[in-house]
Formats: structure tokens, sequence, C-alpha cells
């Protein structure tokens, strides 16, 4: 076989299993314990990270408006996330 017909089947073999692992996730380092309410006020969305997959801590991923990156913050706001969004909509 030609060298570089192996090293193009080599190539592509190496491309197809790297692409299904997928990326490398982000996750929250540290979680902030006290956010001032004007700041839980600008969330338009969260995500949850959980301990089990691949970070190491729980975590609230809190995303806010005119912000790029995510606030970390302990799941214990998220009751209180929850209640913010019911008053919204009524």
């Amino acid at each position: 076989m030609d060298v570089k017909v192996a090293l193009v089947i080599v190539s592509l073999c190496a491309l197809a299993i790297t692409s299904t692992e997928g990326g490398i996730p982000k996750c929250c380092i540290t979680a902030k314990a006290k956010i001032p309410i004007q700041i839980l006020q600008r969330v338009h969305d969260w995500e949850y990270q959980d301990s089990s997959g691949a970070c190491d801590i729980k975590a609230l991923k809190l995303y806010l408006r005119m912000f790029k990156k995510p606030i970390c913050a302990d799941p214990k706001y998220l009751k209180m996330l929850l209640k913010m969004k019911l008053k919204r909509r009524q």
C-alpha cells in the first residue's frame, strides 16, 4: 500500500475518533454563596451543573443580560430564581 494512502486513512480515523468524543465541558470551579438581588433580577437563563459528571462541584450557572460569561452561584438560588420567573409571568 502506498504510504500516502495509509497516512490519509490514519488521519481520517484519528479525526473521526476525536470528533465523537466531544468538547471539554466548561465547569464552575467555585460557586458564589452571596449574590445581590439586583444581579439575580438580570438573569435571563440558568443551567444546573451536577457534580456527578465531568465537573467537580454542584453549581448554578447564571447567564445575565450584557454579560458574556456566566456567574457560578450556589444551587440554593434555584428556588429564588423560579419564584422570580413566576412573578414575571403574572
